[in-house]
């Protein structure tokens, strides 16, 4: 059994190497074919790369003629039109070169005529020599017989002609000094004209009325009983702590907040608009939101400060003059809105200033801080126009700024050109129509009185307000007042309308005599 265990085993090896020997050579084989499959087909490959390369070769080679048949007529035309050009530069000097030849032969002719003329103007400057001394010894002959004849010495003679020539001298000096007066009179009102209407054309603005109400408008009637509160106490709490009254009529789902002072009436309408929205009504809640009104309102006016800055075009301005600015938001003049005047008149100041060559940016500087006074006018005693100038050295502003505003209602003489400008910029502003807004009746008072003024001067016939109430047109009596008393008395009424009258913008004053001579021919 040993035996046949050990055969088993030697046959199970042998039939194992036969196995592994054939498996060997099988893999052999395999692993030769692929080779060779793989050695084929790296050679189509590099067949056919080959193959691609020569046919991108030969495209490159007609790209390559292509470029170069384009640059060679690129080339050849360019080199075309270069030789125009230079045939026709060359033509040119030539032409210039003629030109040249005959401006020397020109020149010679005349320098040759100069040159006989010179001759000629020596030798006559030698008979003009003899002629002259013949000439002085015939004057001092002739002066020797006029002192004989006259009996004066020279001295005398020229003494009286002297005086005779002083005034010929005087009277011709006196009518050209009146003559150049009245052109340019006329020529400075024409351009003054001309330049205020490009002002006024290039300026366009609302023309907006504030009043001194704000409309609130509620979801229904019934919120009104709830703003009033029980006893009045809420309603009583708001005009308390805002200083506004509160108006509730019979108007229809709406309430009135009247006042006068336009920050504080802001701040009433915004509180009442959020109590409203929030319905909790009551003291402590209005105390706390008029509190935070306050706040925005202070953050509002910085805002409008900065827009106003902005519209206009300016930078540099110190913060505190921003908020000052943005405070004249809610100021009123006339009805007109202070600082909606104040960018009119730096629109106005620039124009103005850009005609007449002056520094633009100056001018609207000027313009925009020119009634910084009146946000504090209230507050500080004086007129607008001081404080305005205060508040501008306070804050480091130039000094023809500083004059400028103290300046621009005649609170003292202008002595710069843009302190003019600011004087009839604010002048134009304030008296467009639209601008300003007065009551009826104070409208009438003001040209009953305008009138009544006009007539109060001895010699007066009529006087007419016309234009608004801008002129006063008084017709005096011709045989009273005479012509230069009709201009000291046109002087006398300004002096007097200015002391007893408040209007805003200036008033005409026009003296009218007039004599006529009426005969009948029968």
């Amino acid at each position: 059994m040993d035996k046949i265990n050990v055969v088993y085993i030697g046959f199970g090896i042998l039939g194992c190497f036969f196995f592994f020997l054939i498996g060997y050579v099988l893999r052999k084989y395999t692993a030769h074919k692929k080779v060779k499959r793989a050695e084929d087909k790296s050679r189509a490959i590099v067949e056919e790369a080959k193959q691609e390369a020569e046919s991108r070769k030969r495209e490159a080679q007609l790209e390559s003629k292509d470029l170069l048949l384009k640059l060679r007529t690129d080339f050849e035309k360019e080199s075309k039109d270069r030789r125009g050009e230079l045939g026709q530069l060359e033509r040119r000097l030539m032409q210039r070169e003629e030109n040249l030849d005959r401006k020397i032969d020109l020149l010679d002719k005349k320098d040759r005529e100069m040159n006989s003329r010179l001759h000629r103007l020596q030798s006559g400057e030698k008979q003009l020599s003899n002629k002259e001394r013949d000439l002085l010894l015939l004057i001092q002959e002739e002066k020797e017989r006029l002192q004989k004849i006259s009996g004066m010495t020279v001295d005398e003679a020229k003494r009286i002609l002297l005086k005779r020539l002083e005034n010929d001298v005087k009277q011709e000096s006196a009518y050209m000094v009146k003559r150049l007066e009245e052109e340019t009179r006329e020529k400075a009102d024409k351009e003054a004209r001309k330049i205020i209407g490009l002002a006024i054309q290039r300026c366009a603005t609302d023309h907006t009325v504030e009043t001194t109400i704000s409309v609130v408008h509620l979801p229904n009637d019934e919120m009104k009983g709830r703003i009033i509160g029980r006893e009045g106490r809420n309603i009583r709490a708001l005009e308390m702590a805002t200083g506004i009254d509160v108006i509730i009529d019979d108007t229809p789902e709406a309430v009135v907040i009247s006042g006068f002072d336009m920050v504080r009436r802001e701040i009433a309408r915004r509180t009442l608009e959020r109590l409203i929205e929030d319905g909790r009504i009551h003291p402590a809640r209005i105390e706390e939101l008029v509190a935070k009104s306050k706040k925005e309102m202070d953050v509002a006016i910085r805002e409008e400060g900065e827009k106003a800055v902005f519209d206009v075009g300016l930078h540099g301005l110190h913060p505190e003059l921003v908020k000052l600015l943005g405070r004249l938001r809610y100021r009123t003049s006339y009805g007109q809105n202070v600082l909606q005047h104040s960018k009119e008149v730096a629109y106005i100041m620039g124009v103005m200033a850009g005609e007449l060559k002056l520094d633009f940016t100056l001018a609207k500087r000027i313009g925009l801080l020119h009634d910084i006074g009146k946000a504090v006018s209230h507050e500080v005693e004086g007129t607008h126009a001081k404080i305005g100038s205060d508040i501008a050295r306070k804050y480091n502003e130039p000094e023809v700024i500083i004059h400028a505003i103290e300046a621009h209602h005649r609170d003292v003489e202008a002595k710069t050109l843009l302190a003019a400008l600011v004087q009839a910029a604010d002048a134009i502003s304030a008296t467009r129509p639209g601008a300003r807004r007065e009551t009826l009746e104070t409208y009438i008072k003001r040209l009953e009185k305008l009138e009544s003024i006009a007539n109060s001067f001895n010699g007066v016939d009529k006087s007419y307000a016309i234009q608004a109430g801008r002129e006063v047109r008084i017709i005096v009596k011709p045989e009273t007042i005479n012509d230069a008393q009709a201009a000291v008395l046109a002087r006398d009424i300004k002096k007097k309308v200015e002391e007893g009258l408040e209007y805003p913008g200036q008033i005409k004053v026009t003296v009218v005599r007039e004599t006529r001579a009426v005969e009948f021919a029968k």
